[in-house]
């Protein structure tokens, strides 16, 4: 009985090897191309996955506003009403490691953040994105690129990159999307992201962002309709070391994909200006005065 337990045992051995040989021998994907032999980027692409509103693991929860309840935590005043709509679905993470290595003082920074996610975040009001945040915003943005120029458009506030694929020297100035320079290493495109305000977050949970904000990303198409994504970020004013988030990034396949509208400058008007108003609008719980 052994024997044949260990004869069976041996063929089961030799055949995941035969499989694992043949997989690592099977030829690369093929991948659509440039005439020059470059990878071909040119399309719609979208992240799907909940890193907007945490890079790190998270739980789904009631609100991303939650304020002491009586027994439990409940979602704030100024959220209650959406209910299910604004509640927060979990995540298992983009983060390699699991989790993000502040230095304590800017760990403590980015909670108060977390606290005041519904006054502080840049994307409530429609600030630009910033790196790599406008890549994993539940928008599709857009890729166009020739043998000499890539340039990439975000449909969520109309955001733009133009990528130098030579070296423009320094930025002129810091920006909210800041300067990038790309290069090809082999099959995949390096763009280094510099030059950036200090202003944007990384998500809704408050990872925060300052003017030493450093990002190195990695595109590399993987097949005809994905590509794997990768960023490394650095900035000595809030963490211990560089780290790095990874994601696949999918291509919009619909016949008719294209980037649409949303810019949502005037969305927020209200919300940053009603008040200026000469006549304010009433706010939703207290009726006009007649």
């Amino acid at each position: 009985m052994r024997s044949v337990f260990s004869r069976v045992l041996m063929a089961a051995v030799v055949a995941v090897g035969v499989q694992s040989l043949a997989l690592a021998a099977a030829p690369a994907p093929k991948i659509p191309r440039l005439p020059d032999g470059k990878p071909d980027l040119n399309g719609i692409w979208q992240a799907l996955n909940t890193a907007n509103y945490d890079l790190e693991p998270h739980a789904a929860r009631a609100a991303l506003a939650m304020v002491p309840g009586q027994f439990v935590p409940v979602p704030a005043p100024q959220v209650v009403a959406l209910g299910a709509v604004g509640s927060v679905p979990g995540g298992l993470g983009v983060v390699e490691g699991g989790s993000i290595p502040y230095k304590p003082e800017a760990l403590a920074q980015k909670k108060e953040n977390q606290k005041n996610w519904l006054t502080s975040d840049p994307e409530i009001k429609c600030y630009l994105p910033g790196v790599p945040r406008a890549t994993y915003m539940p928008y599709p943005f857009q890729i166009v690129q020739s043998k000499d120029y890539t340039f990439i458009a975000y449909e969520y506030a109309g955001a733009v990159r133009n990528i130098y694929m030579k070296d423009p020297g320094p930025p002129p100035a810091d920006s909210w999307m800041g300067q990038s320079a790309g290069k090809w290493e082999g099959d995949t495109l390096v763009i280094e992201a510099t030059g950036f305000n200090g202003s944007p977050w990384l998500d809704r949970a408050g990872n925060y962002t300052t003017d030493k904000h450093k990002v190195t990303e990695r595109y590399t198409l993987r097949g005809q309709d994905h590509i794997w994504y990768e960023a490394t970020i650095e900035n000595p004013d809030l963490y211990t070391r560089p780290w790095k988030i990874s994601m696949p990034l999918y291509r919009r396949v619909e016949p008719d994909a294209q980037l649409g509208q949303f810019k949502c400058v005037e969305f927020v008007e209200e919300l940053m200006y009603g008040e200026y108003r000469k006549k304010p609008t009433p706010a939703a719980d207290k009726p006009a005065a007649e």
